[in-house]
């Protein structure tokens, strides 16, 4: 307090009795695995499939990172961390020519179209077409042709015309465009933007161009690429992904971002699929994913399972090759079947620990962090490797394993919700994550408490703030109880704080609350009992 020294009024700025707590985020993903371009083990923040594209290029045939990055967006994630792993003599054998991509993306991203105009997708022979030289795609197949009609609409303009893209009598691809230069129809930019056929190129910029002739032209079919050189070097070893935190490599050095949530390695199926690493070196790096996320202790572990096993070797996969048991772990099976944006008309299965994230993020944001991911669906399948009955399921969801299935008039659907602990108290993945959220929210909103005079009237004020943080949690749902005092208790006194601890500068503050559980079995009990007969009073 100032001195005062002659009569006045005077105003002072006081400290409130407690200070609020901010609800820390809970859906930052991070994503572990190979890309065509991009740093190499430097976590870089991506907020959504643009930025992805920018840095780490599109969709690499027979890696995972792009289409579970794709998939987390797609199902409602927001932001991600995504580490590239490998090395400079790696890069060569990624950034290879099958990465078109048909999926939602600015017309500035990198893509197979920008590629082709560029050169590094080759077309076949070149047709002429009017002033024009029209070509089909490589790996676009044979039986293409481009017919030239007359322009929709009434009126139209001299230069504009209809451009089709058939095979056979089917039209694969068609679009209004203009045979001017200037115009925003232009019709070179409209086929290097968007077709994923073929390829138009004009006589020259020093030529006028009318519009073609109403014709048909078969195109040649371009040579069939040769066989890509495997996606994941031999050398890549589970050290490449584990990495170190000294080094700030692997998805080790990712205890330098203290707001990630989620932590996901989709490649590491890829590595494995293509003999880089087996059933060993695949257990070692998800024990090491496990292992970091209980270090931090602010993360859950998404571990894909291998590829291509049925329900009883999951069971046996879980059981004996993989017997985690972790609080900070959450397993999903089967693999995802999923329309493949860097092979327009074709799908392909994909891990699924991508889409799952996403699930995760949308779920925070819909209904909170203390509902259970489950009864979900998961957007962008449209298939299952395996469709499970609940027979198998009844196996499988003991024992940890979070099925995803496929119900009649509900899609595909996120049908459980457990980590891998054999401990009852934290069998639920909402529950742990709950706790995470919890004690972050805590640990960051009480550090104005360090250094201050260790006495009652700070113990007050600390049972305040957490008091008023943890009423709203429970006014949200996230806590079970009809009361506050149901719900939850926070204990700071000379109780927890005897002489001896303040002697040594401690205080220490117990916070004890009674989280939700889901419904995990909902049942309904149906008696018969005579018509006319009410037991309700009974």
């Amino acid at each position: 307090m100032p001195p005062y020294k002659s009569p006045g009024v005077y105003v002072e700025e006081v400290e409130a009795g407690s200070r609020p707590i901010e609800g820390v985020g809970t859906a930052v993903a991070a994503f572990v695995g190979l890309a065509a371009d991009g740093p190499f083990n430097a976590p870089t923040l991506v907020t959504n499939w643009s930025q992805f594209t920018s840095t780490f290029g599109e969709f690499v045939d027979g890696a995972y990172l792009a289409h579970a990055v794709y998939a987390y967006f797609l199902n409602g994630g927001g932001t991600a961390y995504v580490v590239r792993v490998g090395d400079d003599g790696a890069a060569a054998a990624q950034d290879r020519p099958a990465v078109g991509s048909a999926a939602p993306a600015p017309a500035t991203a990198p893509g197979k179209r920008a590629k082709a105009a560029a050169g590094a997708l080759p077309a076949g022979p070149r047709t002429a077409l009017g002033g024009f030289q029209v070509a089909a795609l490589e790996g676009t197949g044979e039986g293409l042709a481009v017919e030239v009609a007359d322009a929709g609409g009434e009126s139209p303009a001299e230069d504009a015309f209809t451009l089709n893209v058939k095979r056979g009598d089917r039209v694969e691809e068609t679009w209004e465009v203009s045979s001017k230069r200037s115009h925003r129809q232009y019709v070179v930019t409209v086929v290097r933007d968007r077709s994923r056929l073929i390829t138009v190129e004009d006589a020259g910029p020093s030529q006028a161009l009318a519009r073609p002739d109403n014709q048909t032209v078969a195109l040649a079919p371009a040579p069939t690429p040769e066989p890509a050189a495997p996606v994941v070097p031999a050398a890549l070893t589970s050290d490449a992904y584990v990495g170190s935190s000294a080094d700030r490599t692997g998805f080790a050095g990712l205890e330098t971002v203290d707001e990630i949530t989620m932590l996901a390695v989709p490649d590491l199926m890829s590595a494995y699929q293509q003999g880089a690493l087996d059933d060993e070196g695949v257990k070692a790096v998800q024990l090491a994913m496990i292992a970091h996320c209980e270090l931090m202790g602010n993360r859950v572990a998404i571990i894909d399972p291998p590829p291509d096993l049925s329900p009883q070797r999951v069971k046996e996969w879980r059981q004996t090759g993989a017997g985690y048991d972790s609080k900070y772990a959450a397993l999903y099976y089967p693999w995802v079947k999923v329309a493949d944006p860097g092979a327009a008309g074709q799908t392909r299965f994909v891990p699924p620990s991508g889409a799952l994230a996403g699930v995760w993020a949308r779920n925070d944001e819909s209904r909170g962090v203390h509902k259970a991911p489950a009864n979900e669906v998961v957007r962008g399948a449209v298939d299952l490797a395996v469709h499970l009955t609940k027979g198998e399921q009844d196996l499988l969801n003991p024992i940890g394993v979070n099925c995803l299935r496929a119900f009649p008039g509900r899609g595909i659907r996120v049908w459980g919700a457990r980590t891998l602990s054999s401990d009852a108290a934290w069998r639920y993945l909402n529950v742990r994550r709950l706790f995470n959220y919890i004690e972050d929210s805590i640990l960051l909103g009480t550090q104005w408490v360090v250094f201050e005079p260790n006495d009652d009237a700070l113990w007050a004020r600390i049972r305040r703030t957490i008091s008023a943080f943890l009423v709203n949690e429970w006014r949200r749902g996230a806590l079970f109880g009809l009361t506050p005092d149901e719900a939850f208790y926070v204990k700071c006194d000379r109780e927890t704080n005897p002489t001896e601890g303040i002697e040594a500068g401690e205080v220490v503050c117990e916070i004890g609350i009674a989280p939700v559980k889901p419904a995990e079995f909902v049942i309904f009990r149906l008696a018969q009992f005579s018509g006319g007969t009410s037991l309700v009073n009974e």
